[in-house]
């Protein structure tokens, strides 16, 4: 009895394995054709980081203007406000002050011609 394997035998394994080493280059062929090149990778990224510098700016745009209105809603705010002591002043001066005068007159007056 033979030991090993016949010649057929080996030829059919030979073959096997032929068939199976090829299929794998096929497998590894399509995933080679799938893989990005690196420059077009760099040019990608490089897009995204442009994208993303850009979103960051505009961002920071927004949050500037944003608070540029808060400031300026403020600021008008302290405008009205001091629109408002001015006139309460300017109240008092024009119509409460004399009516004081004139009740301190009168009482004066009074005072001066009772004694």
């Amino acid at each position: 009895m033979p030991e090993g394997p016949s010649n057929a035998e080996l030829a059919h394994r030979i073959e096997a394995m032929r068939i199976d080493l090829k299929e794998d280059f096929r497998e590894l062929v399509s995933l080679l054709e799938k893989k990005v090149s690196t420059e077009r990778y760099e040019i990608e990224r490089r897009s995204r980081d442009d994208v993303h510098d850009q979103i960051i700016e505009r961002i920071a745009a927004i949050e500037a203007a944003r608070e540029k209105e808060k400031e300026d809603a403020r600021q008008a705010n302290q405008k009205v406000e001091d629109q408002r002591r001015a006139d309460r002043r300017l109240i008092f001066s024009a119509l409460v002050a004399p009516v004081l005068m004139l009740l301190l007159t009168l009482y004066l007056t009074s005072q001066g011609a009772g004694s």
